[in-house]
């Protein structure tokens, strides 16, 4: 692989913390039912217009404003409360060393990504940041992964990307790019799997066999 483009939560970073304690922020401050951490924990990866209705139903005023409370808490204190997953470090490391050109695409916004991946001991590995806009409702993984093999030039087939949910899959799939599902964020290997990911990778280490490996162009 010449460029492996990574997903930010779930796979370097494990940021259950912080974004799980900025919903149940959110929907304390409108008096919403708060789930149980365990469903919330689910809600790791989509838009925050994806999760809210979940519990706020079809009321857009009230997920507007709960998407503005978690902002407010997440923006000054929930970027913060996240570790980097053991070994992942050790990885970006290898990669770098065997030249292999590294970008972050992730559905957080904009607002905070970069300096999420900047605050990282391994931040400067990666040379891009593709996150979506603050207002967006969607995931957008397709969309910037393109983005991605337009702005590095980098064939499809040469080109990975990383992540533990299906939106990477997915997003992967539908620009024919190498899909490397990972085991250790909030996903599973069965949702990997469905969504078609071509390898999975148990561990930070067997990432890096994974993408050690050639692909042959379709």
């Amino acid at each position: 692989m010449k460029l492996a483009l990574f997903d930010l939560d779930g796979t370097l970073i494990d940021s259950e913390e912080g974004i799980v304690r900025s919903t149940e922020y959110a929907l304390e401050k409108l008096g919403a039912t708060i789930p149980p951490r365990g469903e919330l924990r689910t809600w790791i990866g989509p838009p925050l217009r994806v999760t809210f209705p979940r519990v706020l139903g079809d009321d857009a005023e009230a997920v507007e404003r709960a998407v503005e409370l978690y902002r407010e808490r997440f923006t000054t204190i929930g970027w913060r409360e996240h570790t980097v997953y053991p070994g992942v470090a050790e990885a970006i490391a290898s990669l770098v060393a065997r030249g292999v050109r590294l970008a972050v695409v992730t559905s957080k916004p904009d607002l905070y990504a970069g300096r999420i991946v900047r605050s990282l001991p391994f931040g400067d590995a990666f040379e891009h940041v593709f996150a979506v806009a603050p207002h967006s409702a969607h995931s957008e993984k397709a969309e910037m992964i393109a983005q991605a093999l337009g702005r590095f030039g980098v064939a499809a087939h040469e080109t990975a990307m990383v992540g533990d949910r299906h939106f990477d899959v997915e997003g992967a799939k539908a620009n024919a790019v190498h899909a490397v599902g990972v085991l250790w964020g909030f996903g599973s290997r069965e949702e990997l799997l469905d969504a078609g990911a071509d390898a999975i990778a148990e561990t930070p280490a067997d990432l890096v066999g994974q993408l050690r490996r050639p692909v042959s162009a379709a």
